[in-house]
């Protein structure tokens, strides 16, 4: 299938449509890496090429497992995946590395795991705020001068952050949180992203399944990690809560005749549209049925009114997006 390319910053187009590869690891729930791979494949079939891993996801099996679909696929693949995550972000040991000598140890040990000898969009995952942003993205450049890596991107940055690393190397994306229900990227960084010409790479736009009306209680969390569930925003009071955004939404996709995943999707666009930025959203899944879905949110027409409302639900949600706000741009900024 064909499919309209977005252009992010640095010249780096990509499907209109990401797919986020960490919900092929047990975060969400069991996986099974013969139906990943399938649904990996289905993804590049439909023109969803734009695939989004990281070094930490899984402890690496998740770019072992990208790197099967590599094998066959590479040419057809824009290639993305992340560094500077330490620990188990699952269990809550984690950390972050931003030194150059980590950077470039952690790019060859993610190249061998993929199987190939160029990153296309290689990101740091977070900020180390012991180590100057100018020598963490001052090393990403090194790498692409030595053709590892073709673009670079930074993962929940201030706007601060961002006009910085923009200033040592051309950055193509920032990706953060940003959905319908997590919008204080839209403060500061999307803005200054806009401004200068950096593309945006929104991460769980389905608000980690909730936006789908798929979760309707914690006991439909009882297969997954535990991650969600130490969510402010999935606690009981602040769940039962949030379920009126999904009902407006809900009602929205009657009208409009979609699912409740393609109009969560079609609104970032509108948003992004509105905002001056570039923006593909990165959802994630394990059956390749919802692949297709999630790519029909491209042709989703809201008028707007539809859009208002959407903003207006968006706007009473209960609960911050992490427990931990200094791990997201908005507990910097």
């Amino acid at each position: 299938m064909i499919v309209q390319r977005v252009q992010l910053g640095d010249e780096l187009a990509v499907s209109p449509i990401g797919f986020g590869a960490m919900a092929l690891t047990p975060v969400y729930g069991e996986v099974d890496d013969t139906e990943s791979l399938a649904t990996l494949h289905r993804s590049v079939d439909l023109g969803v090429s734009f695939i989004d891993t990281a070094n930490v996801y899984g402890g690496g099996q998740n770019e072992k497992l990208i790197s099967r679909l590599l094998a066959e696929r590479r040419d057809e693949v824009t290639l993305a995946t992340k560094f500077g995550i330490t620990g188990n972000p699952i269990d809550g040991t984690r950390g972050s590395r931003g030194d150059a000598a980590y950077v470039r140890q952690a790019i060859e040990e993610s190249l061998e795991r993929l199987g190939t000898d160029v990153v296309d969009l290689y990101y740091m995952h977070r900020r180390d705020l012991t180590v100057p942003i100018e020598e963490t993205v001052g090393a990403m450049a090194e790498l692409v001068a030595a053709g590892k890596v073709r673009h670079l991107g930074l993962s929940e940055v201030t706007a601060d952050e961002l006009r910085a690393a923009v200033a040592v190397h051309p950055i193509a994306a920032v990706q953060s949180e940003w959905s319908i229900w997590s919008r204080d990227v839209e403060r500061n960084v999307v803005p200054t992203a806009a401004e200068l010409g950096v593309g945006f790479v929104p991460y769980s736009p389905l608000g980690r399944g909730f936006l789908t009306g798929t979760i309707r209680s914690t006991a439909d969390l009882a297969g997954d990690s535990g991650f969600r569930r130490a969510l402010p925003r999935f606690a009981d009071d602040a769940l039962e809560s949030n379920l009126a955004v999904v009902r407006v939404i809900s009602s929205i996709a009657d009208e409009v005749g979609a699912t409740p995943a393609q109009v969560a999707l079609a609104w970032l666009r509108y948003r992004a549209d509105a905002l001056g930025v570039a923006s593909v959203p990165i959802p994630g899944t394990r059956r390749a049925a919802r692949v297709e879905e999630n790519l029909g949110s491209v042709s989703v027409e809201l008028s707007a009114q539809q859009v208002a409302a959407l903003d207006d639900a968006g706007a009473a949600v209960s609960g911050n997006r992490f427990g931990d706000l200094s791990w997201t741009s908005a507990g910097r900024e």
